[in-house]
């Protein structure tokens, strides 16, 4: 998407594009656009993952961009971390893309805690196992991130929300020891997932059909449903087609995809996201 908008002078950046949604194109209310939230919701949807300067986004000046966030922000990152890896690896099983055996070798802490559910359930079914061991991964990793960060913050004497805004670097994380095992977990989901050929002709499928379905609505009046086509006539098109697409379900997209091309040759999967 951030290619095809930059064609048009543009761009797409999934926070700045979350935040677009809740304080501009969601329309709840007669006097004002956008959700109401408050100033810190706000703030994390644009800080939780990165850091803005000032020079380079002018327009999120008042977001605080020298300080960090709040800890409920800072906390969303890695907890998209710990979610993402673990059900990554839940749905690599369940699509039939993961090797258990090559995952309890190249990932230690899963390996062990594999085979402990494995001698204290003699004859239990491999699945329920693997989701016992998968638990265990989750709770390590969300218990060390908790304690990690209670002791960052004790460390730090921060005492007050602007103690932690100001402290020299973002006080939520991991333990080193954490932090590796999590490492260890999105290597092997790069090196035998993501890239696993399933995968990459999905992907490359899919990324093939929203490239036609943006020319498609960028090029036809009255393409996009009527709220969006109103839209686009006091904003730029492309704006309002990367609005209409970026908020679509990947399903509904091929559904869009196949109703306009027709038979796209594009399979449903149940690969990981």
């Amino acid at each position: 998407m951030n290619e095809l908008m930059k064609a048009h002078g543009g761009q797409f950046n999934h926070n700045l594009h979350a935040l677009r949604i809740v304080e501009q194109f969601e329309q709840r209310y007669l006097d004002y656009p956008g959700l109401n939230l408050t100033f810190e919701v706000r703030e994390g949807i644009i800080k939780h993952s990165r850091d803005y300067s000032a020079s380079e986004f002018p327009q999120l000046v008042e977001y605080l961009l020298e300080l960090s966030p709040p800890l409920e922000a800072q906390l969303i990152d890695w907890v998209d971390e710990i979610a993402y890896n673990t059900a990554d690896t839940d749905d690599a099983l369940e699509a039939e893309l993961l090797d258990l055996s090559l995952l309890r070798k190249e990932v230690s802490f899963f390996g062990e805690a594999y085979a402990r559910v494995e001698s204290a359930h003699r004859g239990a079914r491999e699945k329920l196992i693997f989701n016992e061991g998968l638990k265990h991964v989750l709770d390590a990793l969300a218990t060390d991130l908790i304690e990690t960060t209670r002791e960052h913050v004790l460390a730090s004497g921060a005492s007050s929300v602007e103690d932690v805004r100001r402290a020299p670097k973002r006080l939520a994380g991991f333990s080193d020891t954490a932090a590796a095992q999590n490492r260890e977990l999105k290597r092997f989901l790069f090196a035998h997932i993501y890239n696993h050929p399933a995968i990459t002709g999905d992907r490359d499928r899919s990324v093939k059909c929203l490239e036609e379905l943006f020319v498609y609505y960028l090029d036809r009046s009255e393409s996009m449903p009527v709220s969006y086509e109103e839209l686009a006539q006091i904003e730029s098109r492309h704006v309002i087609v990367c609005d209409y697409i970026a908020g679509m379900t990947d399903q509904f997209l091929l559904r869009q995809h196949h109703e306009h091309f027709g038979e796209s040759n594009h399979k449903e999967s149940a690969a990981p996201h």
